[in-house]
């Protein structure tokens, strides 16, 4: 399948990485997250990517009940540095060269990010993994997604999701749900579709960023959606 996209941002949540399992990393997940990224990187598409840590902050949230938002903000922060790191290292088996940026400065484990050798680092063909993308409490990695592709100058953004696009009702709950093939950036925020939180969508809006949302379960599936193909909603202007 020939790509349709030169420069792309993909966002992997959290629960992605974890498989079946209900918590932490499952090492087959990220293995097949880390083979269709090859696949896609080989056919020539620059990549970014952006890594959620759901599937460890939301084990130990029930601990963390009475924190303050900003410390609970933190701890979330931390476990996309895990996620970031695992992530890296099973794709630079694979032989893929990689880069971790991290708006945190763990001068120890990755590079700070600095725009410039961010671009430099994908002008050589290298796939960049940004963590901790704003490095502020109250900005989900979501809202950083969309900032790291609209200063990269993606041509899009794809987030990987449990579902294979965006519905008027939770479908998991609801099988009449609708899905929308595609949709207006807002119409997601007048119906309050949750598919990413609203100040992503917004800032989304504004930079003219197409977001394709995609379900990362049916195989081969970032490489069909980089193509035009496969089961997808698309997130635009009207």
């Amino acid at each position: 399948m020939k790509p349709i996209y030169k420069r792309v941002l993909i966002k992997i949540s959290g629960e992605g990485l974890m498989g079946r399992q209900g918590f932490g990393i499952d090492a087959g997940a990220v293995e097949d997250i880390a083979g269709q990224i090859k696949e896609v990187a080989d056919s020539g598409v620059e990549i970014c990517l952006v890594v959620g840590g759901g599937n460890i902050f939301r084990g130990v949230q029930e601990a963390s009940k009475g924190i303050s938002r900003t410390v609970g903000d933190h701890v979330g922060m931390m476990a996309t540095v895990m996620n970031a790191l695992y992530l890296q290292n099973v794709m630079e088996r694979l032989g893929m060269s990689v880069r971790v940026m991290s708006g945190l400065e763990i001068p120890q484990v990755c590079e700070n990010y600095v725009y410039r050798r961010a671009l430099r680092h994908l002008e050589k063909g290298r796939i960049l993994i940004f963590f901790v993308c704003t490095g502020n409490p109250y900005f989900t990695t979501d809202t950083g997604a969309v900032l790291r592709a609209s200063e990269m100058g993606c041509d899009v953004l794809l987030k990987s999701t449990q579902v294979d696009g965006v519905y008027d009702d939770d479908p998991k709950r609801n099988p009449k749900a609708k899905k929308y093939r595609e949709v207006s950036y807002d119409e997601v925020i007048e119906k309050q579709l949750r598919v990413m939180d609203l100040p992503a969508i917004a800032m989304a809006r504004e930079n003219k960023l197409p977001i394709l949302v995609f379900s990362q379960h049916e195989q081969g599936a970032l490489a069909k959606v980089l193509s035009g193909k496969g089961n997808f909603t698309v997130i635009k202007e009207s």
